[in-house]
């Protein structure tokens, strides 16, 4: 036990049985339905009923931060840019919002520890101004990444005790890439220059900076990298730590969760550590272009349902996903059994077996 997590019952399993048995007398050939037959069992197992029910308050939080390593040129945008997207998200500008409202979710922000002042509806949680430069400093204090994994914990119970049925977690901070690889790296004993990618968009000049600061902090990482509270602590910042036990609470309250990109799936990775189990309860939105969240992905043993060649964050990934799992609700929940439509089985058309008495 790790910060008061527990190890994780997985979903129903009793539940999941009977989900797949329901698929067998859907008005289907068996299996035609592919992976959203999966997804849905899967849901159901979650939900523990059968069948399952659609999601009536999927909730998107964006865990907002900056990173002292962005200073050092390892990012394309400044990061005075954070806080600049903090606002666009509550004026429902930006491509979390546009995309949350097709797919039928809703978005809250919170500010852990973007470098400016926000709006008092974001920054209830914060635990500081920017994390530190962990090429050559530890992140967060013993006492703030504490609190960073308390705000995250919070968050979960506060929308889950608030009705919502599934969370989708998300992420902003100029340079939060760099402590992501960082983290992915070293969980994954891979080096830099393989999990390295382009981020925001670098230059070969950025990359390289960027090659570096990741060497110079997993340097500073693997003393640690058996501890996940330290590792948090030591290479990542508060709103990693916030992810992370945001991403155990929710799997701890059993409900189910869209990851995102590889900043998001870099906290599951910690969460996974934190919390033992909680990955049954975490399903891959979609596959980033940055290298190291493939690595992530092969090490949560998590199939991403989209592969969009995307890497913007904020639950992007997630959202373009989340349709095809209410699909899959609804092909288990909404659609009739063979019984119910009259309609014959592969049994009824099999032959008569010949009466060898005769």
């Amino acid at each position: 036990m790790t910060h008061g997590f527990g190890p994780v019952a997985p979903p129903d399993a009793r539940i999941r049985a009977a989900a797949e048995q329901r698929q067998t007398q859907l008005t289907k050939p068996a299996g035609a339905l592919g992976r959203l037959e999966t997804l849905g069992n899967w849901v159901a197992a979650c939900q523990g009923v059968c069948p399952p029910k659609q999601f009536e308050r999927a909730r998107v939080v964006v865990f907002a931060g900056d990173h002292g390593v962005a200073r050092h040129g390892v990012s394309a945008y400044p990061s005075e840019v954070t806080a600049q997207m903090v606002a666009n998200f509550l004026g429902g500008g930006a491509a979390v919002n546009a995309l949350a409202a097709v797919a039928g979710a809703s978005v809250r922000v919170a500010d852990i520890s973007v470098d400016a002042e926000t709006d008092s509806v974001v920054s209830k949680h914060k635990v500081r101004r920017s994390s530190g430069s962990i090429d050559r400093e530890d992140a967060l204090s013993e006492e703030e990444v504490q609190a960073a994994i308390a705000a995250g914990r919070a968050i979960a119970d506060e929308e889950i005790d608030g009705g919502a049925d599934l969370l989708v977690a998300g992420d902003m901070g100029i340079g939060n890439t760099t402590p992501a690889t960082v983290l992915i790296a070293t969980l994954t004993d891979t080096e830099p220059v393989v999990a390295v990618g382009r981020g925001t968009g670098v230059d070969d000049a950025g990359w390289s900076r960027k090659v570096a600061a990741i060497r110079d902090a997993m340097r500073r990482a693997r003393p640690v990298a058996k501890d996940p509270v330290d590792l948090l602590r030591v290479a990542a910042g508060a709103d990693f730590a916030a992810m992370a036990g945001f991403l155990a609470q929710a799997a701890t309250r059993h409900t189910p969760v869209i990851l995102d990109g590889v900043v998001v799936t870099a906290a599951a990775l910690v969460a996974e550590d934190l919390a033992a189990g909680a990955s049954a309860w975490w399903l891959a939105g979609h596959r980033s272009t940055e290298p190291a969240h493939d690595l992530a992905l092969k090490q949560l043993r998590l199939e991403p349902l989209v592969d969009m060649s995307m890497r913007l964050g904020e639950g992007s990934g997630a959202l373009t996903a989340l349709p095809i799992l209410r699909a899959a609700v609804a092909a288990l929940a909404e659609m009739a059994t063979f019984g119910e439509a009259g309609v014959s089985t592969a049994d009824d058309a099999a032959p008569a077996a010949p009466n060898l008495t005769k």
